[in-house]
């Protein structure tokens, strides 16, 4: 049984839910590390949140942590009436390794045929464990750095870390085939690890069809919208995010 957290606002639900995955690197992080930015969210959307306490590798490595969130995507289809939540606006979302989670969902409902998502949002997403150290500039800016992204993906992987046998389940970016997702939102800052592997991800989803909306956030890192939340930057990302929300 997967512990979830219900997030909801007071008074009438806008109709859509999102299932959201915390950041972490894959081996840390928890809801009540996440509690405060969940509740930003519904906060400020009226959209009610599903969150899973997803299982960490290394104890737990792939695919364990997906099989939870999978768990709460189901839970909030089943239940979504007692949300308050239209069963074909049920949307995912993560930020970091939420992001890498909520992308894998999307896949992986995909290749089940269901449960039906409406959107991902995926908040500077780690999405590919091929991610090598950055050039010499950036790599003086990083909050997550390239020996991090390793430690994350090597717990996750286990022994097909940096193999061909690593599933795009678990490792989204490696996916060959994104027809067919649904409509995406990205956002990364210019100065993170991840900035290069999540353009990719956006030009190969407009190639392949799907309504993709990218943000590049210049002069900023990995995390900058919790590092420093009340800059206009961080502002103004918070926002993009919430009027993605709001029209799922």
């Amino acid at each position: 049984m997967v512990p979830l957290r219900v997030y909801r606002r007071q008074g009438r639900q806008p109709g859509s839910v999102m299932v959201y995955a915390h950041g972490g690197g894959l081996i840390m992080g928890s809801l009540d590390q996440a509690d405060d930015t969940i509740k930003g969210y519904v906060a400020a959307t009226g959209v009610p949140v599903v969150a899973p306490e997803y299982r960490l590798a290394p104890e737990h490595p792939f695919p364990r942590p997906l099989q939870d969130c999978y768990a709460a995507l189901v839970w909030a289809h089943d239940h979504h009436g007692a949300v308050g939540a239209d069963r074909a606006r049920v949307l995912v979302a993560g930020d970091s390794a939420g992001g890498t989670l909520a992308a894998g969902l999307a896949l992986l409902a995909r290749e089940r045929g269901g449960p039906p998502v409406a959107a991902q949002l995926l908040v500077h997403p780690m999405l590919d464990d091929r991610t090598g150290e950055p050039e010499p500039m950036l790599a003086q800016a990083l909050t997550w750095s390239a020996v991090d992204n390793e430690t994350g993906w090597r717990a996750y992987l286990g022994q097909s870390y940096g193999t061909d046998q690593v599933s795009p389940l678990a490792a989204p970016g490696r996916a060959e085939d994104l027809a067919g997702l649904p409509r995406t939102f990205l956002d990364v800052g210019a100065l993170d690890l991840f900035r290069d592997e999540v353009v990719a991800f956006a030009g190969r989803l407009w190639r392949a069809g799907v309504p993709t909306e990218l943000h590049v956030y210049p002069g900023v890192p990995h995390g900058f919208d919790t590092l420093a939340a009340e800059t206009p930057v961080a502002l103004r990302a918070m926002q993009a995010r919430y009027d993605f929300l709001t029209a799922v």
